[in-house]
């Protein structure tokens, strides 16, 4: 997919079209014949309604030209806002912009208005589709979402219409710390249940008796923002903490007094758990009946983040034996949920994703998503950007091969991790044969970001956030260049990506500092690895890869592979590395599939295999 979106911007389709006669001015409302006066080759009529009205009048629809005139007698930008949205962020807007403001506009409202229209801002319920992005004839320049998710907005379309997209992720974090805190007590305390009771004329007090949550062990799942908050709020109600999230910083955590912990231990262990990570392939139903089961009976469950975290059959099952004695839910698979048995259950309190619905979030958000899409009509790079990395177009050529290979590096080595002491420093080492001075690896720098973040983040990682989202997350990465003598005349040799200060699910991956280290290159155009900690190997990077170290002795290929090819697991590429022989040996194997778990059992109870790791790339 990257390597696709560097050849268009190669071919500057990532670009937004210019008009000769004026930057504001589109011809799509035009007869043919207009559009052609008004095309690149006709001489330049700039920022001037008489000008473009003197061209006008030399062609044949002279009567139109009273219309045009009025078009250009205000040279601001219009905005289109799609749904409702805080007066404070609407009078921003108004300050620098024409703003039409048009609620509960179908699909085919919206493309017929997006053409007349320089920026567009939504909330959840538009959906921003590649038919609008073609609609818009290439006027279109910044989607703003006011909110954190951008699920509703077709990113690659935006893309490759040069149409900048940027979010609002701060401005809700306090507001949904609160529904969190407030979904946790009264679910503790059956508020919901105990007000319905009342209404209906009962009067059961012993029915609905609580728990207390002082000195209960609240587990946050997801310590960003929003998790860190919570755990400020928990821990003010004398709750014990504990947090899983591979990427926060151990410092923070500590300073807010909570203890990082490895996911198993924080859902064995917990009385309480609060969700707050995103929705990625990774989180996906991440909370399922296995999961369920090695959670204390009687547990009680809070989701404000993303109701696709849960498997929803899951949970009800989990609620209908016990396992699971309440759950306070404020997002779902399905919004709004139909027919749900789960939202009905007597031990679920349920909310309409009410997560940042406060007067003063809602402002927030609306004057945070204002400040973006106004700075980026005016050229500025938002740091809330999430899409549409700015290259040159001959270094984004020569280094598209090499695009790949570093996400895949990236998403391996993060993999590699293990423990739960969170990602601090990566190191990235670059072996050039030509001058280092001379290598812009912004790009390279900002795939490897990619790489290691996104798989288990919501972020979207390119060049114009890279930095920030790694800052951000406590990720310092920093970058060596190194001379290596190169004949085949490419722009880098080899990519070595260093992570320290972790422990390894693979310890055959770190190297003689005690670092994951995983290097590799690019050969015949596809991503290779050649390196696994001091192991030399070389395979190509496609699919998904198995690593495996066990005793270099006679038939391991052949009994590895029988296993894979038992259970109709496809070998493309399988590589061996030794550093003595009869000795300790890597197999590096490429597969098409992905093997089921009792697969991989069997190749981890083979004799003569020491350790091995399943990676998804």
């Amino acid at each position: 997919m990257m390597i696709m979106s560097c050849s268009r911007l190669t071919n500057n389709n990532l670009q937004p079209p210019s008009y000769t006669c004026t930057p504001k001015f589109t011809t799509s409302f035009l007869p043919i014949r207009l559009r052609l006066r008004l095309s690149p080759q006709f001489p330049c009529y700039k920022n001037s309604a008489l000008a473009i009205t003197n061209v006008l009048k030399t062609a044949d629809s002279p009567n139109i030209s009273s219309d045009i005139e009025s078009i250009f007698s205000n040279s601001k930008p219009t905005i289109l806002v799609s749904e409702k949205l805080g007066e404070g962020g609407l009078d921003l807007l108004r300050t620098f912009a024409n703003v039409d403001c048009s609620y509960n506009l179908s699909p085919e409202e919206l493309c017929s208005k997006i053409s007349m229209c320089d920026a567009l801002i939504v909330r959840s319920g538009t959906k921003v589709t590649r038919q609008v992005f073609e609609a818009s004839k290439g006027r279109l320049k910044v989607v703003g979402r006011a909110g954190v998710g951008i699920d509703n907005v077709d990113l690659q379309a935006a893309t490759e219409f040069g149409c900048l997209v940027v979010n609002a992720p701060t401005a809700n974090t306090i507001a949904a710390a609160e529904h969190g805190i407030a979904l946790l007590s009264a679910m503790a305390r059956n508020v919901s249940q105990a007000d319905a009771s009342i209404k209906a004329g009962k009067w059961e007090r012993s029915k609905y008796v609580g728990v207390s949550m002082v000195g209960k062990t609240l587990a946050i799942m997801g310590f960003g923002k929003v998790g860190s908050e919570v755990a400020r709020r928990a821990k003010g109600l004398g709750m014990h903490v504990v947090a899983h999230d591979p990427y926060a910083p151990a410092d923070r955590a500590r300073a807010i007094g909570v203890e990082l912990v490895s996911f198993d231990e924080a859902v064995s262990t917990a009385d309480f758990i609060s969700l707050h990570m995103p929705l990625t392939p990774t989180t996906s139903k991440v909370f399922n009946d296995v999961t369920f089961a090695k959670m204390k009976k009687g547990v009680r469950i809070i989701n404000v983040a993303r109701g696709g975290v849960i498997d929803e059959d899951a949970l009800l099952r989990a609620l209908d034996s016990g396992l699971v004695a309440q759950a306070a839910l404020d997002v779902f698979c399905e919004e709004p949920p139909k027919d749900s048995k789960l939202v009905l259950h007597e031990n679920v309190i349920a909310t309409p994703h009410l997560g940042a619905s406060t007067k003063e979030a809602q402002e927030g958000v609306a004057v945070e998503i204002a400040e973006a899409v106004v700075g980026a009509l005016q050229g500025e790079l938002s740091a809330t950007a999430v899409n549409a990395p700015m290259v040159p177009a001959e270094v984004l050529s020569e280094l598209a091969p090499y695009v790949a290979l570093a996400e895949k590096l990236g998403r391996l080595a993060v993999q590699l991790v293990g423990g739960g002491t969170g990602i601090k420093s990566v190191k990235v080492v670059y072996r050039s044969g030509r001058d280092p001075n001379d290598l812009d690896t912004r790009l390279l720098r900002a795939m490897i970001t990619k790489g290691i973040i996104e798989p288990i983040s919501d972020s979207i990682i390119n060049l114009v956030n890279a930095d920030f989202i790694a800052k951000q997350k406590g990720l310092r990465i920093s970058e060596e260049r190194v001379f290596a003598t190169s004949s085949s005349g490419s722009p880098i040799d080899s990519i070595q990506v260093q992570i320290s200060n972790v422990k390894s699910k693979f310890e055959s991956a770190l190297s003689e500092n005690e670092e994951i280290s995983v290097e590799g290159r690019v050969k015949y155009g596809k991503p290779h690895l050649s390196r696994v900690g001091s192991f030399d190997v070389d395979v190509s990077l496609e699919g998904n890869l198995i690593l495996c170290r066990q005793v270099d002795q006679p038939g391991m290929i052949g009994t590895v592979g029988g296993i894979l090819g038992e259970s109709n697991v496809n070998v493309s590429f399988m590589s061996v590395g030794r550093n003595f022989r009869r000795k300790k040996a890597i197999m590096a194997i490429c597969v098409d599939e992905e093997p089921d778990k009792v697969t991989l059992d069997k190749i981890g109870h083979v004799p003569a295999v020491d350790e091995f790791v399943f990676l998804n790339l």
